[in-house]
């Protein structure tokens, strides 16, 4: 139907005759001459309608903003002084002597250029919403990165392989979406989590180099960086160790931002262990653009008067420390009321501060309502040890080492941003040597840190039944600006470590042949030494488009309410439905039509 597209219309098709094909963005009526700017998917090219031409004159003069058309006519220049140079086509404009409506459309909800729309309205239009120059860059920015993910590891004999969207319910961490099935009654498929276990199976099926564009469910809370079902690049690699994969996906994400985005990132990525990230920031996925750090005084503080702090200075699981804020001294009660109030969900009781007028007078140069309760050696050590200068504020945290974390690390971003400290550039980082399990505390037993697959490091194999928490794992997280985009590991390719992890995370032999017996048979028939890691593509191209939520890198995202405004979705089944199922909605649970739309 279209001979050009209507970012191609340049001087170089002056007098030339052409046919464009698009949306009516704008339409204007100068004193009988009727100008249009003619959307498609390359950008705009402005019309002009001249009465001399009655029939595309009267269509244009019926057409409103969304009417789809098919324009004809000749390329000539601008007039001189009507020039637009903010588009690629604003030195010449399209006479049209044929017009053909091929679409009208219907009073917009919104404009779709318009900015100020709640989100409800655009994601129940969101067919409109996409048409927007916003969401078309973002959605087509994403396209170029899983373009080049596809041709880096292609390049490197990488093979793309489907693996199974219904499968068995396996434990990885979250809730499962389960699907009824209606050939095996009272049995269910789930939808996968992951491709974890079959990327393994993979490996000992000899391929070695895998990777998918995986799709994958999970049944969780939600958030802006969260959807129910998620995209993320998945890789599995044979005969490597952490160094190999890692240097690759360091190299891939190097040359991903240098072509998408023309940014140079840091050669090599900085590396730190997990235990460093936690002490200096309070998180295993810190924000290398916040200069802000933590600093343990639990040394000082064994001896203290003050409780809060003496307390869990001498508590094996308590911490003790400190974060420097240059300039803080600035900020207000109010403000420091404000932080405090900040810090108590994550579990703080309180937030302790001191101000420093004068660090050269020590003590008489400080402010602040614990300074009482400190000796005078502790106040020159905290002095000391904080580097702290006149016009800075000390926050200090004492609990339970994951409530200081957790409160400081959260703080130490909050106070970065308020107080415009956040660094404008890319800090990527790899996380490496993670703790094999931790604790819960609730159900009284060792979890798997990342997955029960993980490897632990060859050093620390004896101490998995003797000190659990003492093993290292060979994990490895890569944090770009304190998001973690992807996360992997060298897995467990030796059956008898595989059994003494699952037995030391309490899953006996017959839970274990339950959830994963398919792996573990597999482990015994020359299972190679292997490894991976998988990658957010929402969260990737949300970062890298600028957006603070994945849902404007996804074309038909769900709400935080796990629903579809456009489809309506999840909705209702007929009662046939649920019988071929052999199911029925148990009494008080009642379906009702149209409650996804809350």
């Amino acid at each position: 139907m279209r001979t050009h597209l209507c970012s191609e219309l340049n001087e170089s098709l002056i007098d030339q005759r052409v046919t464009l094909c698009g949306w009516v963005h704008r339409r204007r009526d100068h004193g009988g001459v009727i100008f249009i700017d003619l959307r498609d998917r390359g950008g705009i090219a402005q019309v002009v309608v001249d009465p001399d031409f009655p029939e595309p004159f009267a269509a244009a003069d019926g057409a409103r903003s969304e009417y789809v058309l098919a324009v004809t006519g000749s390329v000539r220049r601008r007039p001189a002084g009507t020039e637009n140079p903010d588009l690629p086509t604003g030195a010449v404009e399209l006479l049209a002597d044929g017009i053909e409506v091929l679409n009208t459309c219907k009073p917009l909800p919104f404009q779709i250029d318009e900015e100020d729309v709640g989100e409800s309205v655009r994601l129940a239009n969101r067919f409109l919403d996409l048409r927007g120059p916003r969401l078309q860059a973002r959605i087509r920015l994403r396209h170029a990165i899983v373009r080049f993910l596809r041709r880096f590891l292609e390049e490197r004999a990488f093979v793309e392989i489907e693996t199974p969207i219904l499968t068995r319910s396996t434990p990885e961490g979250a809730r499962d979406y389960l699907v009824p099935s209606r050939t095996h009654p009272g049995n269910f498929f789930a939808l996968p989590q992951s491709p974890q276990l079959f990327k393994q199976m993979l490996m000992i099926s000899g391929f070695e180099r895998y990777y998918q564009i995986a799709r994958c469910f999970r049944d969780e809370d939600l958030r802006a960086d969260r959807q129910p079902e998620f995209t993320q690049l998945d890789v599995e690699m044979s005969f490597i160790d952490e160094a190999t994969i890692t240097g690759m996906m360091e190299q891939m994400v190097r040359e991903l931002f240098a072509e998408v985005l023309d940014v140079a990132l840091p050669n090599p990525f900085p590396r730190m262990s997990y235990a460093e990230a936690m002490s200096r920031f309070g998180s295993d996925r810190p924000d290398l653009r916040v200069p802000l750090e933590l600093v343990d005084v639990k040394d000082l503080m064994g001896g203290v008067e003050f409780k809060v702090f003496s307390g869990p200075a001498n508590d094996p699981a308590g911490r003790v420390a400190m974060m420097r804020v240059p300039g803080g001294n600035r900020l207000t009660r109010q403000q420091i009321d404000g932080y405090t109030e900040f810090v108590k969900p994550y579990g703080a009781k309180g937030l302790a501060y001191i101000k420093v007028n004068s660090a050269s007078q020590g003590r008489e140069g400080l402010q602040s309502p614990i300074l009482k309760f400190l000796p005078d050696d502790v106040v020159t050590a905290i002095v000391e040890r904080s580097g702290v200068t006149d016009g800075d504020l000390v926050f200090f945290g004492a609990d339970k080492a994951r409530i200081v974390n957790e409160s400081l690390g959260a703080l130490r971003l909050r106070v970065g941003r308020d107080l415009g400290l956040v660094e404008d550039e890319w800090q990527p980082l790899w996380v490496e040597q993670f703790p094999l399990v931790e604790y819960d505390e609730t159900e009284k037993r060792w979890q798997a840190l990342h997955h029960p697959f993980t490897a632990p490091a060859p050093a620390d194999l004896d101490k998995l039944e003797s000190d659990p928490g003492a093993v290292l794992s060979r994990a490895y997280d890569l944090v770009l600006n304190g998001t973690e985009l992807g996360g992997g590991s060298i897995r467990i390719h030796r059956p008898e470590v595989q059994s003494r992890v699952l037995k030391m995370l309490g899953i006996g032999a017959e839970e274990a042949e339950e959830k994963f017996g398919f792996l573990l048979r597999a482990l015994d028939f020359g299972a190679p030494p292997h490894g991976g890691i998988a990658f957010g593509l929402d969260r990737l191209a949300a970062m890298m488009s600028g957006s603070d939520s994945i849902r404007d890198v996804i074309a038909f995202p769900k709400t935080q309410k796990a629903s579809c405004l456009l489809t309506n979705a999840p909705g209702t089944v007929d009662e046939r439905q649920l019988r071929e199922l052999g199911l029925r909605l148990r009494q008080g649970v009642k379906s009702e039509p149209g409650a996804a739309t809350g």
